[in-house]
């Protein structure tokens, strides 16, 4: 069936158009990194800032695409590819349009980083959001670290299901030293001229 789709982008209005009309290039800020390192408050606060300096942006929250577009899967290795794949796949069509696309996932395997970079293509920029285990589980934003901790979730990343650090992020940003306002003014730095 595949080989009877055909991508329409050529019909479009061309991509540095858009640009051209948004003053800005199209760019994926992927941040990831263990439940609680500080990725939707870094990327709520990073929205902010792109909006008071004239730049529209959008946020793909992992949480709200598994609310909504990836409600039908669950944590299974599988079920995590699958997640990653459709939310580089929203996100490579936003950067197309010219927007500031800002990523919160978890993201726990190096593969499923070069994933979702192989899909958004020279637009992606890798964020790792560094926070110990144990400082997230006492920040503990939504509970979950305290179900965990009972046995009422499992595969939980970091603890049953691995996270992989990586060895060469686009940035590196550790939580547990540098508060959401730093972390903001580096992530600026990516941005596209």
């Amino acid at each position: 069936m595949a080989e009877n789709i055909h991508t329409q982008f050529h019909r479009f209005v061309a991509p540095a158009e858009k640009e051209a009309l948004l003053g800005q290039r199209g760019i994926v800020l992927w941040l990831y990194g263990l439940s609680g390192s500080g990725k939707s408050t870094i990327a709520a606060a990073l929205e902010r800032s792109l909006h008071e300096g004239g730049h529209f942006t959008v946020i793909l929250d992992g949480d709200n695409f598994r609310h909504g577009l990836n409600s039908d899967l669950g944590f299974s290795d599988e079920d995590r590819h699958e997640n990653v794949r459709r939310v580089a796949e929203v996100a490579r069509v936003f950067a197309l349009q010219g927007v500031i696309v800002l990523v919160s996932v978890i993201t726990p395997k190096k593969s499923l980083r070069s994933l979702a970079r192989g899909i958004v293509g020279e637009s992606f920029q890798e964020i790792f959001i560094r926070a110990s285990y144990e400082t997230c589980a006492t920040r503990d934003p939504k509970g979950l670290y305290a179900k965990v901790a009972e046995g009422k979730i499992k595969q939980f990343t970091g603890k049953e299901s691995g996270f992989e650090e990586p060895c060469s992020p686009d940035l590196l940003i550790d939580t547990e030293k540098i508060d959401p306002t730093s972390a903001v003014e580096m992530i600026k730095t990516l941005l596209p001229e």
